[in-house]
């Protein structure tokens, strides 16, 4: 999902919210989108962005789930040369770089309670002060947030602040799931194989009647992103101008979801460490997700950041399973 262009609609749910994202894309007000992961909150922010007076400014995202906590206040605000160790320039946040323009925040929930304090002032004040700084720079941004949870639920779990909801829920776009608008498999698979095959260089292709059943019957729990990645397996595996449906390799997705691993798997002994049983029921569950690591956190019951940093300190300890 590299190109906002690419965001089509048969389904009368999705045409209205592509319709409400263009009419308030002139407005400076916060967006919040939520939707499944993979469902492409980036691609309706970058639609936005496209479609409003900034769309020549600069567009700045960050993935508050993929950027370690002890980093991710020094990537938003910057720093000044001196301001901790190691920091020998002066370096600008992507607050700062978004001037101007839009910003993108994505997976807010992921942001720790404290950070999202110091969110609240920039949308509050309009401007930012970088590590270590005296005084503040202003800004003037575009913020819009993405959510595949529930953010209310966490407002009530005390994860999240409520006033800061209250501010960026302004206008809330809710993204329904592949397997919602199912008119859109095939529109939105084509216009997949239609990039695929310029960008690999392969002939014009087509989709057979079985392919298009295929693709129609399954639920698709990546939603669009999944769609994307099995269209261009589909593409580079298939011989010749047609798709078939044994060219649509999507079983194993579909074993990635099915349920949650059984404990008996995990192998605990006694006298083993929490830490140890820990280990390997991390290490089994990202085995049976196939390495996808979101919902191998979905199914362990923590966040995506928990689950990376564990993994980095397996890495670090030196451990050397195959899933690692």
């Amino acid at each position: 999902m590299k190109n906002y262009n690419i965001i089509h609609a048969y389904d009368s749910r999705m045409k209205e919210l592509l319709n409400m994202a263009k009419s308030i894309a002139s407005s400076r007000a916060s967006i919040l989108v939520f939707g499944e992961s993979g469902t492409g909150k980036e691609l309706i922010a970058r639609y936005i962005h496209s479609k409003s007076q900034r769309s020549n400014k600069p567009f700045v995202a960050i993935n508050c789930a993929a950027v370690p906590e002890n980093l991710l206040e020094s990537e938003l605000f910057g720093y000044e040369k001196g301001a901790f160790t190691g920091a020998d320039k002066t370096k600008i946040g992507k607050f700062e770089a978004a001037n101007d323009g839009t910003f993108l925040l994505d997976e807010i929930s992921e942001m720790p309670m404290i950070l999202q304090a110091k969110l609240l002032r920039v949308l509050q004040e309009n401007e930012v002060q970088r590590l270590g700084a005296i005084n503040t720079q202003k800004i003037n941004i575009r913020i819009i947030a993405t959510s595949n949870k529930n953010l209310m639920d966490l407002v009530n779990a005390n994860k999240f602040r409520e006033d800061l909801y209250y501010r960026l829920n302004v206008i809330p776009l809710v993204i329904p799931a592949l397997r919602e608008r199912k008119r859109d498999i095939l529109l939105i698979g084509e216009r997949f194989m239609e990039v695929s095959t310029k960008e690999n260089g392969t002939c014009t292709k087509t989709l057979s009647e079985g392919a298009k059943k295929k693709l129609i019957g399954y639920t698709w729990p990546g939603n669009v992103r999944q769609l994307q990645n099995v269209i261009e397996r589909a593409v580079l595996l298939s011989h010749g101008p047609e798709i078939l449906a044994q060219d649509i390799q999507i079983h194993d997705n579909a074993r990635m979801v099915a349920a949650v691993p059984e404990v008996k798997t995990v192998d605990l002994t006694p006298g083993m460490t929490v830490a140890e049983a820990e280990k390997k029921l991390i290490l089994k569950t990202l085995d049976h997700t196939l390495q996808n690591r979101t919902q191998a956190a979905r199914l362990l019951g923590i966040s995506i950041r928990t689950l990376r940093n564990k993994i980095n300190e397996y890495k670090q300890g030196q451990f050397h399973e195959s899933t690692l």
